[in-house]
């Protein structure tokens, strides 16, 4: 079996989202809540041999921001970055909320 091409990442910020969104969906059912969160890891896990196959963020796109990437697996939107062979995932969003707004929420909680 061929090693895959890239290192898959996870930043502090996007396993915290992955912390939320389980403990939201488990207050109303613990098993949909493992069955989220394995189908956000094993999507992200797809990352390892082909993480260009990802769409440029059509939100950042319009402001000339072709950086991040992101797949869907609704409604969730995992956004990452690749730089040489490795892939950084940095965050997990509701995508039915705006996303500018979810990371202005965030830089701006940083730079307080």
């Amino acid at each position: 079996m061929p090693r895959p091409k890239y290192r898959v990442s996870w930043t502090e910020t996007a396993v915290g989202d992955l912390e939320d969104i389980t403990v939201y969906i488990a207050v109303d059912s613990v098993g949909d809540a493992l069955d989220v969160l394995a189908a956000i890891k094993e999507k992200a896990g797809t990352l390892l041999s082909f993480p260009e196959r990802g769409r440029i963020v059509p939100d950042l796109k319009f402001h000339n921001i072709e950086t991040y990437r992101e797949l869907i697996i609704n409604p969730w939107r995992i956004l990452y970055r690749i730089h040489e062979n490795n892939v950084y995932v940095l965050a997990v969003l509701d995508g039915r909320r705006n996303i500018e707004e979810v990371l202005l929420e965030r830089f701006l909680r940083r730079n307080l």
